[in-house]
């Protein structure tokens, strides 16, 4: 029987604890030895690993976040540590690895490999979904989701008080969050870095809409856009004359109950991660793409930033 092992890197999403739950279930369904790293490279590196059991993800497929941890490790850029990490594995004599993270998380593993030999196939897991060469990455579903309800819940404050708000969503420098959650919200705009923009021109515009009858806008914006959340609700004061609130939505875009697209996409990047391992596909990252899953060299999909989709980005 060969020993495997699965860790999370970087942030949080929700998604991780299915997706370990099945890795679990699937990997003794194939006769495989599951293990555990908990907290990343950081409890790679201090010998944090684990057997895994039915019992240890029992009762996780609905919890946010990720059971064994995750953690930014920067121990592990450095090759001392690196060949810590390896004798670590060695002595279980784990032999191939999972990796759950995102860009960071992918270089710091192709560096891994070329040093140790250590078979991987990497899971796209971050709800800013900025991965090259991968339409989906895990967590993503849940995070929409979660600024969705924060968005309804704040046009009732919005609409009662005729206010304007500014929400702003996570994504550093992908505004994808923003602008798909712009697109299914009804906002009156959105800001996003993949385009330039010029407040003053909607400006006319929107004083003939508060003039018509508008009682209050809903603005979303990217945390990566060239201005302050706090500067785009003053226009709107200066501008509009009215009344603008700031939310910063943060870190409870990660967390929640992993919704069924969350839970059933983590089933299937599991099940093509072990399946390529088992096939001898031995350095990838498995993808979603219009074409439906399909193994990546890492190179390929840390080579270069990700770029928005052109036609959803036509749509703003």
């Amino acid at each position: 029987m060969q020993n495997i092992a699965i860790l999370c890197s970087g942030g949080d999403v929700s998604g991780m604890n299915p997706a370990l739950k099945h890795f679990v279930e699937y990997t003794l369904q194939h006769r495989l030895i599951p293990y555990f790293i908990y907290d990343g490279y950081e409890g790679l590196i201090d010998n944090k690993i684990e057997r895994a059991s039915y019992c240890d993800v029992s009762g996780i497929i609905n919890r946010g976040g990720t059971k064994i941890g995750s953690a930014r490790s920067k121990r592990f850029m450095q090759k001392k540590y690196r060949d810590i990490a390896k004798q670590n594995l060695d002595a279980l004599n784990i032999k191939m690895l999972v990796v759950l993270g995102g860009d960071g998380s992918f270089k710091g593993l192709d560096i891994f490999y070329k040093e140790s030999g250590i078979k991987f196939c990497a899971i796209p897991a971050t709800i800013d979904n900025d991965i090259n060469g991968t339409d989906y990455s895990l967590g993503v579903d849940t995070a929409l989701n979660i600024i969705k309800i924060s968005i309804d819940a704040i046009r009732d404050t919005a609409s009662s008080f005729k206010r304007a708000f500014v929400i702003e969503t996570m994504g550093r420098d992908c505004g994808y969050l923003a602008l798909v959650s712009h697109l299914t919200s009804g906002s009156e705009l959105c800001l996003i870095p993949e385009k330039e923009y010029n407040l003053e021109s909607y400006e006319a515009s929107f004083k003939e809409q508060i003039k018509n009858g508008r009682r209050y806008f809903i603005a979303i914006v990217s945390e990566g856009i060239k201005e302050d959340s706090t500067e785009i609700a003053q226009w709107f004061e200066k501008k509009l004359g009215i009344e603008s609130r700031v939310s910063i939505l943060g870190h409870i875009q990660r967390g929640g109950n992993p919704t069924i697209y969350d839970r059933l996409m983590a089933y299937k990047f599991i099940t093509y991660a072990i399946d390529g391992l088992l096939k001898n596909i031995d350095e990838s990252v498995i993808c979603y793409t219009k074409k439906g899953f399909v193994y990546k060299s890492i190179q390929e999909v840390v080579s270069s930033p990700k770029k928005m989709d052109p036609n959803l980005l036509s749509l703003l």
